[in-house]
């Protein structure tokens, strides 16, 4: 470890005196200009847990559904799932460690997880369209660097874009391939291959309005729109040429709220549904002939599917 590198950039990357942040199941979060520091160590902790498990682990800055101003970071395990739960520990230990403990804490966690550092170590690093994101993103890769990790930056992309391409990465392309065409094929022709048993027909049931939260989801299904075929016509809303992201919209709002966001109008038994900040989470909903909101939520749609599973199981 080199000790000179870690005070010179750490002293770029300084910690806020008296904040003290906890990683939980969303990474850190908090107020963009109070996570410079932050995002500064889990590139360093990335690069540790990567020469741990022998594998190349992700970093997504972004905060989700939170307000625009806010921002955060969470690290991605190498098939894709959250970071191991003894590792959030030392993410913790490691954001709220003073500058004079920086590297003493470094060497602990090293110990503590029997990391070799003389192992090579890669990060897949992405962000979503926050003002503060690249900025956070480039404290992301002086962290990286000063271990003398490899990595390579998607730039923006969605969380489920970033934990696809480490899933791609360590399983030497069996899941996919490492990219967002190879994304955007993937999903598209197995969402397609399923809807074709569904028993839904009629024009109505080919459209679908998508409220983006004026976030990076509607730059990535503007992408993804060319993958599918004229059975699904996608509309998008709150596209974020307009608006704040996640103000008035997204799917947090829409569940919090239990009305359809601002920017969509909604007529009865249309289609709608929405995604959050990052687009990691989505919601339906309709409105009846009476006029009543209708939500489908994680749970709903969970047990739709699980019904609908049942009965193709059924037909075989």
């Amino acid at each position: 470890m080199d000790s000179e590198a870690l005070r010179k950039y750490s002293a770029l990357h300084p910690k806020p005196a008296g904040l003290a942040l906890h990683y939980g199941t969303a990474g850190f979060r908090s107020r963009a200009e109070q996570l410079d520091h932050v995002v500064f160590r889990m590139g360093l902790l990335a690069i540790l847990r990567s020469k741990a498990v022998t594998a190349t682990i992700g970093i997504m800055v972004t905060a989700s559904h939170n307000p625009e101003e806010d921002n955060g970071v969470k690290l991605v395990d190498p098939l894709g799932e959250m970071l191991h739960a003894s590792w959030e520990e030392y993410a913790t230990q490691l954001a709220n460690a003073e500058e004079q403990e920086l590297q003493n804490v470094l060497t602990e966690i090293c110990q503590k997880a029997a990391v070799n550092l003389h192992k090579d170590a890669s990060v897949f690093i992405g962000r979503d369209t926050r003002p503060s994101s690249k900025k956070l993103s480039q404290s992301v890769i002086d962290g990286i660097q000063v271990l003398g990790g490899q990595y390579h930056d998607y730039g923006l992309v969605t969380t489920p874009q970033l934990h696809y391409m480490v899933c791609c990465q360590n399983t030497q392309g069996q899941y996919g391939k490492a990219t967002l065409e190879g994304y955007y094929e993937k999903l598209a022709k197995a969402f397609m291959e399923l809807i074709k048993q569904s028993h839904c027909s009629g024009e109505s049931q080919r459209h679908l309005k998508i409220d983006c939260a004026n976030g990076i989801g509607a730059l990535k299904l503007s992408e993804m729109k060319p993958y599918f075929s004229q059975e699904l016509l996608i509309h998008i809303y709150n596209d974020g040429t307009k608006e704040k992201l996640n103000h008035l919209c997204g799917a947090d709002f829409v569940k919090v709220h239990q009305k359809p966001p601002g920017g969509l109008d909604m007529k009865p038994n249309e289609r709608c549904c929405s995604f959050d900040g990052d687009a990691d989470r989505i919601v339906y909903y309709y409105k009846d002939t009476a006029g009543h909101f209708h939500l489908i939520d994680g749970d709903k749609i969970a047990a739709l599917i699980s019904i609908f599973l049942k009965e193709l199981l059924a037909k075989v």
